[in-house]
């Protein structure tokens, strides 16, 4: 589906991209991951056409660079920083779809999914909304267009977890006919999204991994911690991720999305001293947040 082959690139003569050369099939879901300068990002803007460099990108056999509006309309991509669109909500949800020839009516519908209200923002420009708007709109329209391709760079840094269990289920939906890049500089953020690792630095792809695919994006584990002591901070971060007080701060239950468990344990693991005991089962398929 994906062919990197031999591609350089150099920025005032310093190679950003050293030869890099990587298949990527349908159906792979791989973490790019690397330190910031590994040149992650300049692969993504190659992959985009948005650079020229050495060597051969395809995409499904086109170039780019050569078919750049044929590429482009097979690629849905979120990228970390949102582009300062002053362009009303409505007309940019138009001509995105426009732009692969979709349906602006399932963008709409993912948005919804996400807890946008498409309606009561038609009308304001992008660049109005708040970080995690921004990140759900950008979401709908990657995941609601018709696309052999999905780009996601730090997909859901910005979304509550009832938003990232909602993404993350709407990727499960896409993993049999879709390849998937997920950017980020931290494994244990996507680690359980993904069946292959690859990671970058200097410019060249140091590590190539398959890992287990647990394909059960839209898992979800129901959880309850018990704490030696009541606390302020490790109270605060549980009620980020929506957990409940059911005992004067010393029991807390709540629900963690699947993909999002090593995350979760690694924000825990600051308390590890509060931690009296941990239990983490997860649900039957169905359970959906509360």
């Amino acid at each position: 589906m994906i062919r990197f082959d031999s591609v350089k690139k150099l920025f005032r003569r310093h190679p950003v991209l050293d030869g890099v050369t990587l298949d990527i099939a349908t159906g792979e879901r791989i973490a790019l991951i690397g330190s910031n300068g590994a040149g992650k990002t300049t692969l993504i803007r190659c992959l985009l056409g948005e650079y020229t460099f050495d060597g051969e990108v395809l995409v499904d056999g086109e170039s780019p660079r050569k078919q750049r509006a044929s590429v482009l309309g097979k690629i849905g991509f979120v990228p970390q920083l949102p582009p300062p669109l002053k362009m009303p909500v409505g007309q940019l949800v138009t001509f995105a779809a426009a732009v692969c020839n979709s349906d602006p009516k399932r963008i709409e519908t993912i948005g919804t999914r996400l807890g946008l209200n498409i309606d009561e923002l038609r009308n304001r420009p992008f660049n109005r909304l708040s970080g995690g708007m921004k990140q759900k709109l950008l979401i709908a329209i990657a995941l609601g267009r018709d696309v052999k391709v999905l780009v996601l760079d730090e997909p859901a840094a910005n979304l509550d977890p009832e938003a990232r269990h909602i993404f993350f289920s709407l990727l499960a939906e896409r993993i049999e006919n879709t390849s998937m890049i997920i950017s980020s500089h931290r494994l244990d953020e996507v680690a359980q999204l993904v069946n292959r690792v690859i990671e970058m630095d200097m410019g060249m792809v140091v590590l190539d991994d398959r890992v287990a695919d647990d394909s059960n994006l839209a898992a979800m584990l129901n959880t309850k911690l018990r704490l030696h002591r009541a606390d302020d901070a490790i109270a605060r971060a549980l009620s980020e991720w929506s957990f409940t007080d059911v005992g004067e701060g010393m029991e807390w239950h709540g629900l963690v999305a699947g993909p999002d468990r090593l995350r979760f344990l690694g924000m825990l693991s600051r308390y590890v001293g509060l931690l009296k005991a941990i239990d983490m089962v997860e649900l039957d398929p169905g359970v959906t947040l509360q």
